[in-house]
């Protein structure tokens, strides 16, 4: 199969870029709160969520990483499913994909302006001023120029930001590791709050949210010097590096702590800047005005990644067809869809508005990525059987067993994130599946019969309805009327069934179009 067909998109990143990538999205601001906020759920164990998230979402990226290094297309999270089961599952993906990314410039850029108040009251702490809310826009602005211009500037400045903004998580590690106390890994219990707030921190501490940065290089895929190894190679690198750096992060923030901080139990815990406040604590304020400076770096290096990401992916739906065309439009000279990164920067500046706290929005935000990636294991196996010759220089071995323990896994933390996220969300996906319903007639025409796509996308439906039901009556956030374990029996059961499913009613033939620079020689059985 040839995927070498020419592209307005311009091969410019190698894997140092790409592997900067998605280290620059994972560590932003959740290395500056979700220390803190994991030990108010698990105490001394939020290392093990750290490993348990690490592992979660290292499962997903191993399915991705398949496809990514197969099928380099820009956006190709959303794309996938498209190719595997239509374009009502892609449609879904792409909006999930659009919820989960669409928020992050704007949440990151307030982080940068809350974090410069410091030095600069003026600017508004919890609450932007005037003058606060126009550096945040002036901010968005620099970033949506840095993405204008060319993906070789955008990428050049990134490796350049990540790298800075990775040595001073590396040097406050150091520090605080000689001002252990060990008493702290045992006082209240090791885990007190149970297996259950080992859980919780995954979804709700920004965990699974801070991981899902691996997905940087594939989204950026067409612009990827040779796609096939160094997609798959960036994307685990990125993942490996970073949860050996938030593990040494956790791991030293638990131990730094003073005694009469800890004796008041790991609840209380409420530093405003965690990190830099527990300097001040230990009479480091040097280090304390030095991580003040790199969260300002490392928050703006994300808003900056997630720019370009937002607008790729808003391409991607757009390629799908079951979004406007404009957006599928590309510079030529830039290899840069500007169309797209207009619309990005135009939801940025709307995400500055006044919206619930940083760690309600990565919630959220987190349950987004999740759903929208959880159907990639299923498009991994369908595509391996409708697409048998497709050329794979990354072929993941044991997909019969990672397949469905990826998807499971990826229920658990969407299921984690509570009632009241997973009504919110789901809910607003159910809407979304009724209004393509509606509009089908005004949404690009497509190949596949209609009938096909229902019946390709049906398990789905049933699986959400599922997860919402069990959530109303478990135990996180829920009705507790289903009690533990047998709130997460169900969640197995209904995750099992929904994958299998899913897997036998993909296409027969890959929705790929010509454009794709993807060639079958199957016979196509399009209506």
């Amino acid at each position: 199969m040839n995927l070498e067909k020419q592209s307005d998109f311009k091969r410019k990143l190698n894997v140092v870029d790409l592997t900067l990538l998605g280290l620059g999205s994972i560590i932003g601001s959740a290395w500056l709160f979700s220390s803190q906020i994991a030990a108010t759920y698990a105490g001394p164990a939020a290392a093990v969520s750290w490993v348990l998230g690490a592992l979660a979402i290292g499962l997903l990226a191993l399915t991705c990483a398949e496809l990514g290094g197969a099928l380099p297309h820009t956006g190709g999270l959303v794309r996938y499913p498209n190719y595997s089961h239509g374009p009502i599952l892609g449609y879904l993906s792409s909006f999930m994909f659009f919820i989960a990314t669409s928020v992050v410039p704007g949440l990151e850029v307030e982080g940068m302006r809350t974090y410069a108040s410091q030095w600069f009251p003026s600017l508004g702490a919890a609450n932007p001023t005037l003058l606060g809310w126009f550096v945040q826009f002036a901010i968005l602005i620099i970033f949506f120029l840095l993405n204008y211009w060319s993906v070789n500037v955008f990428g050049k400045v990134n490796s350049i930001i990540t790298f800075l903004k990775f040595v001073i998580p590396i040097m406050t590690v150091i520090v605080l590791l000689t001002q252990l106390h060990p008493a702290n890994f045992h006082m209240h219990g090791f885990a007190p709050f149970g297996f259950s707030g080992i859980e919780s921190a995954v979804s709700t501490a920004g965990i699974a949210f801070a991981f899902m940065g691996f997905q940087q290089p594939i989204i950026f895929g067409s612009e990827a010097k040779n796609p096939g190894r160094t997609i798959p190679l960036a994307v685990l690198l990125s993942l490996g590096l970073a949860t050996i750096l938030y593990l040494f992060l956790q791991f030293s923030f638990v131990g730094a702590l003073p005694d009469h901080v800890v004796q008041k139990g790991w609840s209380k815990l409420s530093f405003s800047s965690p990190f830099a406040d527990l300097a001040v604590l230990l009479g480091l304020a040097w280090l304390a005005n030095t991580m003040l400076a790199d969260a300002v770096l490392s928050t703006g290096g994300t808003a900056n990644i997630y720019m370009g990401a937002t607008a790729r992916g808003v391409f991607a739906w757009s390629k799908n067809g079951t979004f406007f065309k404009i957006f599928a439009k590309v510079d030529k000279k830039t290899g840069v869809p500007r169309p797209s990164l207009w619309f990005t920067f135009i939801l940025s500046v709307f995400w500055t508005a006044p919206f619930p706290s940083w760690d309600k929005l990565i919630n959220v935000a987190s349950s987004a990525a999740v759903l929208s990636y959880i159907l990639i294991p299923i498009s991994v196996v369908a595509l391996r059987r409708s697409a048998p010759d497709l050329h794979r220089p990354f072929k993941l071995k044991g997909i019969s067993i990672i397949g469905p323990l990826s998807f499971l896994i990826a229920s658990f933390i969407v299921y984690w994130t509570g009632w009241q996220t997973i009504s919110w969300l789901i809910g607003l996906e159910m809407m979304m599946f009724i209004g393509y319903l509606f509009s089908k007639k005004i949404i690009q025409a497509s190949k596949i019969a209609f009938a096909q796509q229902i019946k390709s996308s049906i398990w789905l439906i049933v699986y959400c309805l599922a997860m919402i039901a069990i959530s109303y009556l478990g135990t996180f956030g829920g009705r507790g009327i289903l009690p533990a374990p047998w709130d997460q029996i169900a969640v197995i059961i209904i995750s099992l069934a929904a994958y299998y499913w899913g897997v036998a009613s993909a296409l027969s033939t890959p929705a790929f179009e010509e454009s794709d620079g993807v060639e079958l020689n199957a016979k196509k059985e399009y209506a």
